[in-house]
């Protein structure tokens, strides 16, 4: 499984970089808001930072619902980096967005999907990737795992290259079951990756190997 942060923050994506696990990242427009990164021009410089740092797909969210919109914001963010992927929602315009810009060798994510149904025509407009948001599923007490495994069987039995991107992750076990049910990527905050290290077994295991070797070197 491939793990893509999902922040804007340049910090937090260099932590991971080093971490030496991260694949990519993906952002949107809201995340870019909360890193207070105001204006087109800086917002495209921006993005560039983030592929100087990883060298991995980043996907670039367009904010058009429109397929014209779409196609100019997809082309200008393509043009940023080779890793640029652009996103786009899961709407009507969307999906022929989606078809245009794949046709023209740009990658693809397709955003806020939460069907299967939506995740079969993304696949189809030849979508790089899919995002089901699982966390939001959840939230409205739906499973967001089964929406991932009818994603991942439907793709399996008709043969599609789309990648499942598993989105609004929430907690340590989401990425687990994630890839357990056939996503091939998640993406999530910082905090969350970070707390697949953490089992107190581990931490008493090591503060016993770490005490007998004080007492036997005393």
């Amino acid at each position: 499984m491939k793990f893509f942060l999902d922040t804007a923050n340049l910090a937090q994506i260099r932590e991971a970089n080093d971490l030496g696990i991260l694949d990519g990242v993906t952002t949107n427009p809201s995340l870019m808001a909360k890193e207070g990164i105001k204006g087109q021009d800086n917002v495209m410089k921006h993005y560039k930072t983030i592929c100087e740092i990883v060298k991995g797909d980043v996907s670039a969210e367009v904010i058009s619902t429109d397929f014209e919109g779409m196609i100019r914001e997809g082309e200008n963010l393509a043009a940023l980096d080779e890793n640029i992927v652009v996103k786009i929602p899961m709407i009507k315009d969307g999906i022929k967005a989606i078809k245009h810009l794949t046709s023209m060798g740009i990658k693809t994510n397709c955003t806020l999907v939460f069907s299967a149904g939506q995740a079969l025509l993304a696949a189809k407009a030849g979508a790089t990737y899919v995002s089901p948001f699982i966390g939001r599923l959840d939230d409205i007490s739906q499973d967001g795992m089964v929406l991932i495994a009818e994603i991942a069987q439907i793709y399996a039995v008709q043969g599609f290259q789309t990648q499942i991107l598993a989105a609004s992750i929430r907690n340590p076990l989401h990425i687990i079951k994630s890839a357990q049910m056939g996503a091939q990527v998640a993406t999530c905050g910082l905090d969350t990756i970070l707390q697949l290290l953490k089992h107190p077994l581990t931490d008493s295991g090591l503060e016993k190997f770490l005490a007998d070797h004080a007492k036997a070197n005393a």
